[in-house]
């Protein structure tokens, strides 16, 4: 089995380029057409105009990250049907252009998350971080959620509030635009009022609630999927915890198992993240990774490191360099190997398509203006990184395997 590096790519208006991404060593594309709305279908012109751009630059398109789910589904708002309808049939359009790899997320309102974007690195540079008391500090008195004081608990409120008085109009202003304006490959930008109106439309909306639309939601796609041999991968939870009241549902290992009995096919896959489901200290990646290898689509590697202080049950963290922080990056290298070898064995040839995950802004990053967490030099020092410990672990397998062979 052939592991396919990959490359985000915000498409022809990203200021780092498809020939970056070759130049870094990719040979794969994983992008989304942005600009058509959230519920409309992707029409076959529109993904084959895609894919030509990306193969005149020597690339392949491999994986659909995002085929956004409208949050009229998550609700079970008027208009969920058609908007799932319309997702089944660009599920149709892709695979007939040859894109059998599709990534999505089950977070209601926000994507993934962050509170500061440029944050300085331990070792230079600067990263992403989510501070948690600087994220209740925005929801308790800047979005002023009903409710948010009772979850957050006394302790958190006090932290929050001497965080909030400390802030300048200034850092109150760049700490609400962070949240609100949405990260890349997530939701568009909100206000506070249009935040508040969707909060309300999720009101009453459980964990079991969501994960009832989940359910219903794979009953109806992925028997397309399986039709058209396309492996519908969902993201977990960044962070993995509730956020703004609203439950999070792909967060740990028994959030994963529950998801995969829901439709027992490939149809139904992971995009394992290790950045985000390691933000949990009791998310054992290896553990995690060697359950679900058989049911994993698409490799998100990338490291994230927790900070020392919680608040009420809530994690800070930044983004570490990928071979730093709290994701064990080579041991999992050997995981994916044993994986890769496995799937080899058993005569699968289809490739495993993995990414060097966000990054970290070094050198002229910064100059670049690339979007928040996807650099190019911090992109290419991680893709390369991560090359060097699959390839290490490969060789080491096979030298053991030699090894253990009776003559």
């Amino acid at each position: 089995m052939l592991l396919e590096q990959t490359w985000r790519w915000f498409g022809p208006q990203d200021r780092i380029t498809l020939r970056d991404a070759r130049e870094a060593g990719a040979t794969g594309i994983v992008t989304s057409l942005h600009e058509i709305p959230a519920g409309e279908i992707w029409p076959v012109e529109a993904i084959r105009e895609r894919q030509e751009i990306i193969r005149a630059a020597k690339l392949e398109w491999m994986v659909i990250e995002s085929l956004e789910v409208t949050e009229r589904i998550k609700m079970r708002a008027p208009g969920w049907q058609k908007d799932v309808e319309s997702f089944a049939q660009s599920i149709r359009n892709l695979a007939e252009c040859g894109i059998h790899t599709v990534a999505y997320n089950w977070m209601p309102l926000f994507s993934w998350m962050r509170t500061h974007l440029h944050e300085p690195a331990p070792k230079g540079g600067f990263t992403t971080r989510f501070d948690a008391i600087a994220f209740a500090a925005f929801d308790l008195y800047m979005q002023k959620r009903k409710g948010a004081d009772e979850e957050w608990g006394q302790e958190a409120v006090r932290a929050a509030h001497a965080y909030f008085e400390r802030l300048t109009p200034a850092e109150a202003e760049t700490l609400r635009e962070t949240i609100l304006a949405g990260l890349p490959g997530g939701h568009h930008r909100l206000t506070l009022e249009q935040t508040a109106e969707m909060l309300r439309g999720y009101q009453g909306i459980s964990r079991e609630n969501l994960r009832e639309t989940l359910a219903g939601f794979l009953a109806q796609v992925c028997p397309v999927a399986e039709e058209c041999g396309v492996r519908l991968c969902i993201h977990p939870d960044d962070p993995p915890r509730p956020l703004l009241g609203l439950p999070r549902i792909v967060s740990t290992a028994e959030d994963l198992r529950w998801i995969l009995d829901q439709h027992d096919g490939d149809a139904n896959s992971l995009t394992l993240c290790t950045g985000a489901l390691g933000v949990r200290a009791d998310n054992d990646l290896r553990a995690i990774f060697a359950e679900f290898a058989h049911r994993i689509g698409f490799l998100h590697l990338r490291s994230t490191e927790r900070e020392p202080e919680t608040i009420a049950g809530m994690e800070s963290f930044f983004e570490a360099a990928h071979l730093e922080g709290n994701a064990d990056l080579i041991g999992l290298a050997l995981e994916v190997m044993r994986e890769a070898r496995r799937r080899e064995l058993e005569g699968d040839q289809r490739t495993l398509p993995f990414r060097a995950d966000h990054g970290q802004e070094l050198l002229n990053d910064h100059e670049r203006g690339a979007a928040p967490g996807y650099p190019a030099v911090g992109r290419l020092r991680g893709l390369a990184e991560l090359r060097g410990a699959l390839t290490m672990a490969e060789r080491w397998m096979t030298k053991v395997e030699q090894e253990c062979r009776i003559p």
